[in-house]
């Protein structure tokens, strides 16, 4: 402990500076405290199914424990969270239907004073739970159809082209976001690893041609919102790199999403518990690291 003539000689201007360094949060945290982190998302962010539900918007189907709320948690922020299962782009500026009546667009909870935004948006556009679905071959190949051969007859990428069109739709989301709150740090989050190459047939039954193909195309989709975010001057958080190896082939404790029938409480093709802890570490950690928005004036 300092004596009292050891604190003279240190000077109050320096224990000054000393416990305002020492009570002062790290430089990304304290960009977006004292405002609004508001999330907005389809059922990727949302976490449909696991534990405990959000019960502000049941039809939403929205965990109390998604990535968005683990990392406003983790650095103190306050979170308006507004991510619903089965969104759309176009529920940004709409009404969304749910089983439970309709919500208000999620650009509703955008204000002004919001300095932190996330958007994960797009997988339902492009449709990649159906394509999933319709990739299931309980028998091997070639006992059956493959949705690869299928989508890509005839020249022509089907879901290849369907992302690709996406384009316009995300740089309307992230200008929208900039108009409704101009001061904001805005995080476009990509989607994760959701199978391995070759996937793990009969684990879970795709073949190994069209599990190659569904990861693709998340991975065009990725492709899409990274170079949108690079387009309208926010950051890309890729949750590709960190999610592979605990794709749904992983095991249950290791895995980040679950397989058509989950061993871990979450809705099928969709994030776990264990999956939102780690994307959260993700997007914490790019919150801190992503450059301050300079006010608007």
């Amino acid at each position: 402990m300092m004596t009292t003539r050891g604190a003279r000689r240190f000077g109050i201007p320096a224990l000054v500076l000393l416990l305002t360094a020492l009570i002062s949060p790290p430089t990304g945290a304290a960009t977006v405290a004292a405002g609004r982190y508001v999330a907005l998302g389809d059922s990727a962010a949302a976490g449909p199914l696991i534990p405990l539900p959000d019960l502000s918007s049941p039809g939403c189907l929205r965990s109390t424990a998604n990535y968005p709320k683990l990392a406003a948690r983790t650095l103190g922020l306050a979170i308006t969270d507004v991510s619903c299962s089965g969104a759309v782009t176009a529920d940004m500026t709409g009404s969304q239907s749910t089983p439970f009546g309709s919500v208000p667009p999620q650009f509703n909870a955008l204000r002004p004073d919001t300095t932190l935004v996330s958007v994960q948006i797009g997988g339902n556009d492009a449709g990649l739970v159906g394509l999933a679905l319709s990739c299931v071959n309980l028998l091997p190949d070639p006992f059956g159809t493959s949705c690869k051969a299928k989508n890509t007859a005839g020249g022509h990428d089907v879901y290849g082209e369907r992302i690709a069109a996406l384009a316009p739709r995300f740089d309307s989301v992230l200008a929208g976001i900039r108009q409704r709150s101009p001061n904001a740090q805005v995080l476009v989050v990509g989607y994760t690893t959701y199978l391995k190459p070759r996937g793990c047939y009969p684990t879970v039954p795709l073949w190994a041609r069209d599990a190659d193909y569904i990861q693709a195309k998340i991975d065009q989709l990725n492709g899409e919102l990274a170079a949108a975010a690079s387009r309208a001057g926010v950051s890309y958080v890729d949750i590709r790199t960190p999610g592979i190896g605990k794709d749904v082939c992983a095991s249950p404790l290791t895995r980040w999403v679950e397989p058509l029938v989950p061993a871990n409480i979450a809705a099928p093709l969709h994030p776990n518990a264990t999956g939102m802890v780690g994307m959260a570490r993700v997007l914490s950690a790019a919150i801190q690291q992503a450059p301050a928005r300079t006010p608007a004036r």
